[in-house]
């Protein structure tokens, strides 16, 4: 989480995140063991840590607790790094496998070597309160599907059918549809009215990300110009990575979110494989629908909607998947690449600048001549 130069530091610790407790090793510069315990799952006891053992550098695994766990001790003093837990490999597949020693692992490739952990960064507790507002949205909206294709499935062993209907007025329609048989809707009026509350709820935290996305994070409104990206979407990149600087190549941030195929080669094979799926996986999940829109009957021309077009006409379902992940991930280059320039998005960019590169020797060329 944080970067510092890797000499070898004073003491290191290891901590292994549990629920209520958590486990650590405490190590000296040479590799002794200090000591070993236990800590409740408290700012208090991890105060007296940072307290006992000042400026320590310390480890622990991505977990539920880590995110607030590594910024109360980055406060405290400490140097922390949050290593990525697909990485480390000498930790969850040993035949040793415990808490104790998953803490002194932590805690001695911290000593030696801290890219041995693959560090992550955290977004702030600012932003994760924030995107709170996001996953109930998202949980709401996964609960309300569920009940609605409940409902419908119940009504059609009856013989009925509801028509495709929007969710706001799905009560009104299986209510007018089932009015006359009172066995029915007794049992559905209790669904009908959830379905009715949950849609409520979600219009208000729809206006939540309205306002958090006009008043905290001005710049969804640069991201919104582009065609298929709301306001949901919109606010979910720029709580997922909040600081632009954080990823130094705009390019990257495909691998940042899990849109980059995985990749197992070794000698003549080189093997094509499916996309990471690392990272936030709900954006991930929110820029393949942006994709699918632009992609879609009523995308709009522009420059990622013919790159996605000209991919899908090789042909096949899967030339298709193909082209909806690709802009997604284009899509996730050109939000990051306008956050960073802060420039208004030109639907034609890309064949703007190939249109200059062409002109530009003509140009240099007149410029000559009338010399």
């Amino acid at each position: 989480m944080k970067t510092k130069n890797d000499t070898i530091p004073q003491i290191t610790i290891g901590v292994d995140l549990g629920d209520k407790k958590h486990h650590y090793c405490v190590v000296d510069q040479g590799g002794n063991i200090l000591k070993r315990g236990k800590l409740l799952n408290t700012r208090e006891a991890f105060t007296h840590l940072a307290a006992e053992y000042s400026g320590a550098r310390v480890a622990m695994e991505v977990g539920t607790h880590s995110p607030w766990i590594s910024e109360h001790l980055l406060k405290e003093g400490c140097e922390v790094y949050v290593a990525n837990a697909r990485k480390l490999r000498a930790i969850y597949q040993n035949e040793r496998k415990c808490d104790d020693y998953d803490a002194e692992m932590l805690a001695r490739l911290a000593r030696v070597d801290t890219s041995l952990l693959k560090p992550v960064t955290h977004i702030s507790q600012d932003a994760m309160t924030d995107r709170l507002v996001l996953g109930a949205r998202e949980q709401l909206v996964e609960a309300r599907k569920g009940l609605i294709q409940s409902v419908r499935g119940s009504v059609k062993s009856l013989g009925y059918r509801i028509d495709s209907c929007s969710a706001a007025v799905f009560g009104k329609k299986a209510r007018g549809l089932l009015g006359a048989n009172e066995a029915a809707m007794r049992g559905l009026e209790p669904m009908l009215t959830a379905i009715e509350a949950m849609s409520e709820s979600i219009r208000e935290l729809d206006a939540e990300v309205e306002r958090l996305g006009r008043e905290e994070y001005e710049v969804t409104k640069i991201f919104r110009q582009i065609a298929g990206v709301g306001p949901v979407s919109s606010l979910g990149f720029a709580l997922a990575i909040e600081d632009p600087g954080r990823i130094g190549k705009t390019r990257d941030v495909g691998a940042y979110l899990g849109i980059v195929p995985r990749r197992d080669q070794s000698g003549d094979t080189d093997k094509a494989l499916g996309i990471s799926k690392t990272g936030n996986a709900y954006v991930r999940k929110l820029l393949v629908q942006c994709a699918q829109y632009i992609l879609g009957a009523h995308g709009p021309d522009c420059d990622l909607r013919r790159f996605g077009l000209k991919l899908a006409e090789r042909g096949g379902k899967a030339a298709k998947k193909k082209a909806i992940v690709a802009v997604a991930r284009k899509l996730a280059v050109l939000l990051l690449s306008l956050w960073k320039s802060g420039e208004d998005y030109d639907p034609d960019h890309v064949t703007t600048r190939r249109e200059k590169a062409v002109k530009a020797p003509e140009a240099k060329l007149e410029e000559r001549l009338a010399a």
